[in-house]
């Protein structure tokens, strides 16, 4: 039994990777049994002592104790008087909690629970589309300010202004030089 699953933490303790050492949680461990009981005559302290074992009420149910990490199986030890406290505490598909208020099991939605099965059938295949087999490539945007042959297809006219100031440049540079040099008295 039981106590295969205790041997594990007690050979899983190891000391703790980081600054959790320095802040009081020195060591790491995994989990043991979990044992839910009804009425505590003297079971939580008999149990207190044997790492990895944690104790809780059955009316304290936590989903972070069942199923820690959210990985459904831990190893759970009820008691006989916790068992039959189940269905005072939430009821039957039949009837009524009597604990608690107004309080039925949800009735189950899925009467196939087999998901895999379910997506491969014939009725939602038929119904879903095909998957896309062609990508499309991203095309890299080039900056037309930049690129002369992307300005020119986006506006054609482009060259022309391009080139009149160029033009009106190297006159207005060469004029410059015909003002100096006739200031100096140069020829």
């Amino acid at each position: 039994g039981a106590w295969a699953d205790i041997d594990k933490v007690y050979k899983s303790k190891a000391l703790r990777a980081g600054r959790g050492k320095m802040r009081n949680r020195r060591r790491t461990q995994r989990l043991g049994p979990l044992i839910i009981y009804n009425k505590d005559n003297g079971l939580v302290k008999a149990f207190r002592n044997i790492p990895g074992v944690d104790t809780i009420p059955v009316s304290r149910l936590n989903i972070l104790r069942l199923a820690p990490g959210g990985h459904v199986g831990r190893f759970c030890i009820w008691t006989e008087s916790a068992f039959k406290q189940l269905d005072l505490l939430y009821g039957t598909w039949t009837k009524p909690s009597q604990l608690k208020k107004k309080f039925n099991l949800p009735q189950q939605i899925m009467t196939n629970s087999d998901l895999g099965r379910l997506l491969k059938s014939e009725e939602i295949q038929s119904a879903i589309r095909q998957p896309m087999k062609k990508r499309e490539r991203r095309v890299l945007k080039k900056n037309p300010l930049k690129n002369s042959a992307l300005m020119t297809r986006l506006n054609p006219y482009s060259d022309v202004t391009k080139r009149t100031t160029n033009m009106q440049s190297k006159l207005g540079a060469y004029k410059r030089q015909a003002v100096i040099a006739k200031r100096r008295g140069l020829p």
